[in-house]
Order: structure tokens, then sequence, then C-alpha cells
């Protein structure tokens, strides 16, 4: 019988050492972020009945997908989870007593089984926040202003290209296009960015859009950027009394006002893959343009937790933010504090080294150290003594505590310093009150 070969399945990946802490200190700094805005945290499963993730109010065709499918032991229909805000939907129906507005941060894995690229795994992290319950783009105004403080304090200029959905089918009604194909064709012009002119031209006409209107929507996309701003598009097609236009122009002021509007750009062709959306959408990229995949994305889905429920009471305003670790950290990851991070791990600053039959002595000095919160490590390895010191000056490690016999007749231990090359023979409570006061 032939052995299977031992690896991780496509679009998966096992994280060790630096790399999990930069990750870890990417969700804490995160989920500082979250809770500083007055988002309470959730926890939701990654399964899901497939029935449920498959709903003609969930993400869409292009993202069922993706889902990855099975079954339970009796035959039941399940799905992984391709996102959280699916799963929100799921708990808001199951709590509807939830006070409103409510707003709630969750960060656990997702599962898609797409295409495979630098950024993008199919089993990868989401770091979500939604606000459930407020209608007026106040709420988007919070999560721009979530997003921009949280990759502030990360050091990565992030750009906000932002649209309406509303907008977007205002605009394209206008040029002709029936409302039966308007998803269809907003998930072509989604992308723009990642595939040529020609193919988008090609995409449109096997939609069965007529050539006219593939013709005018064609020279709306080569038209010149101060053609596309909010007022051009209201002056070209009568926009002004239009709820998507309205929606947005009334966003726009307020980015104005606050100044925001250097970071959060209108761009009239984002209209993200997943169908829920019914307002505002956006996606964040890295300003600098190096690194091209976003690096988080959301949007406003009024009424989709109540339609997917079947319950009007439940057809409630909401809007979300999902932040992607995968990309989040190929940034992150180039940063001079995080490269520190990857050299060394863990900072330990204190290994305790037992000579001869000094076990106990050293493990008991270990515990007084680390509960006072100096990180401790005991090295049993046996190693000569030259070698090993050597060894853990080279991993950053400062003191070492030396307990030999001798010393424990004398009730004292070795504290040596590699750094400065010094050892004084003191007692284990002198030593904890030198390194408290260095190490901490």
């Amino acid at each position: 019988m032939q052995t299977a070969s031992m690896q991780n399945v496509k679009g998966t990946s096992d994280y060790i050492s630096g790399e999990q802490r930069l990750r870890r200190q990417i969700r804490n700094l995160l989920e500082q972020q979250f809770y500083c805005f007055g988002y309470e945290e959730a926890e939701t499963s990654a399964l899901s009945e497939l029935e449920w993730l498959t709903s003609k109010y969930g993400g869409g065709e292009e993202i069922t997908k993706e889902i990855y499918r099975l079954s339970d032991q009796r035959g039941r229909a399940l799905g992984l989870r391709y996102d959280l805000t699916m799963p929100l939907a799921r708990l808001l129906t199951l709590h509807p007593g939830l006070r409103l507005p409510y707003r709630r941060f969750e960060m656990g894995k997702v599962f898609r089984n797409g295409p495979t690229k630098r950024g993008r795994l199919r089993e990868f992290w989401q770091c979500d926040a939604d606000v459930v319950g407020v209608a007026g783009p106040e709420a988007e105004l919070e999560l721009f202003q979530l997003a921009i403080q949280s990759f502030a304090k990360l050091d990565i200029p992030v750009i906000i290209r932002w649209n309406n959905r509303s907008l977007l089918a205002e605009v394209l009604m206008a040029l002709g296009i029936p409302e039966s194909l308007l998803s269809s064709v907003m998930l072509t012009l989604d992308k723009l960015a990642k595939i040529s002119r020609a193919d988008v031209a090609a995409e449109l006409s096997s939609k069965g859009l007529n050539t006219s209107a593939t013709t005018r929507l064609m020279e709306l996309i080569d038209r010149a950027p101060q053609q596309l701003t909010l007022t051009a598009l209201a002056a070209t097609y009568a926009l002004d009394d239009q709820p998507g236009y309205e929606e947005a122009q009334t966003l726009q002021q307020l980015l104005t006002s606050l100044e925001m509007d250097n970071v959060c750009v209108f761009d009239l062709f984002l209209s993200r893959g997943l169908s829920f959306y019914t307002g505002t959408v956006y996606e964040i990229f890295d300003a600098t343009g190096q690194y091209t995949s976003s690096l988080g994305s959301g949007g406003r889905y009024d009424g989709m937790i109540g339609k997917l429920s079947d319950r009007s009471e439940l057809e409630l305003p909401a809007v979300g933010l999902s932040f992607g670790l995968e990309s989040v950290m190929e940034l992150y990851r180039q940063q001079p504090q995080a490269q520190a991070v990857l050299r060394n791990p863990v900072q330990i600053d204190v290994a305790v080294i037992p000579i001869g039959d000094t076990l106990v002595e050293a493990v008991r000095t270990s515990g007084l150290l680390r509960n006072a919160g100096i990180t401790t490590i005991t090295d049993t390895s046996g190693r000569k003594l030259g070698k090993l010191l050597n060894s853990l000056y080279t991993r950053g490690i400062r003191f070492v505590i030396l307990i030999g016999e001798d010393e424990v007749r004398a009730e004292q231990v070795n504290l040596r310093d590699l750094a400065e090359g010094v050892e004084i023979a003191v007692s284990v409570e002198e030593a904890l009150h030198r390194l408290t006061q260095i190490c901490l």
C-alpha cells in the first residue's frame, strides 16, 4: 500500500513561531480597535445548513460555487461558511431580542473553494465589524473611520474605494441596460482592474447585452476621471432625485467635511461580487499600489437578514466591514518591527540552568520569576556550558541564573548578565528583585 504524501491541502497553510505571533498581533490590534468603537464580540459556528448558505438572498451564484459542501452522518447537506455576514444573519434570527443598534465584531476562519494567489487562500481569517439597525450613512462613516484608524495603527497607508450599488444601477439603467441584467453587468464591471478592456466588452456581450447598450457602457468606462465624479454623473444622467445618488452624495459631503475624502475615494465601477449588497460598497487597498489585492472590504446589506429568515420584522438596515488577515499580513510582515518578531518570535528574559542534581531548585526558581511576570525558560539540555551560553545570547536572552549544588547549599544562585559579561552570587530573592527592576 502506497503511503499518502504529507502536505497541506491546496489553499491552506500552517503558521508557527514568528509568523503566528505576527498574525496574533494583528488580531489583537483589531480587537482593541473594535472595542474602542463600542463593538461587542460574537462567535458563530463554521458549519451551516447548505440550504441557508445557498439562499437566493445570500451571496449569489458566484460565491455559492465556491462553498465547501459536506454532509453529516444522517445525510443532512451542510456547508462551511464563506464569510462572517451570513452567520451574523443567522445569529440575529435566532436572537431577535438583541438591542439595536447592534454593533458586533467577529474574527474567525472562513472557507472558499476558489482560485488561489498571493494573499488569497481557501481557508483564511476574516475580522469583521457590522452595524445593524442604522439606516443612514453615519454607519458607513463610522466603519471608514474604524478602517483608517486600524491601518494607521498598523503603519499601513491605505485608500478606501467606495461606490453605491443603487447609484450604479441608476446609471446603468440610464444607459439602457435592463433591470434583469444589472447584477450580472455589475459583476463584470467589478473585474475592470483584473481583466482587459476587450475581455470586459466580450463578457458584457456574452450576457445578452445589446450592441447599443454595450457601446454606451464602454464609452462610460473610457471617460476621464473628472467625468466620473458624482456631480458630473448627476448632470449627465439626471440623477438629482434618484435615491442612490442622494445616498452617495450625502456620504461624499460627510467625507469632505471631515477631510476624509483624500483617503475615501469614489469609484463608480466598484460593485463587489456578493449580490446581497444593496447600497454603499467599498474595498481597501494599499495606498502605495505595490500590493494589488484588497486588504478589506464591506458594504450595506439592508433587508437581507429578514429575507433570509422570512421574518419581516428582521428586515433591518445593516452595513459591515471585513479585514482580510492574509492580505494585511503580507504588508505588515515587511515592516521593521515585524521583521524583528520574525527573527526572534519569543522575547525570553531569563534562562535558568540546573548544574548537577538541582532540577527541583531550578524549576522552583523559574516558577518564582514567571509569577512575577518575567518570561523564563528552564534549560535542561545538558549541553556544555560555554556553547549553551553562546546559544542563549544569540537567541536574545540576556540573563542566566546558574544553580549548582554548591549554590543550593549556600542558598544562593549565580546571576549572569550575558550582555555585560558580569556574574554575581545572590539570593533567589535578590535575583528576583534585580530582574524585576530591569525586565518589567
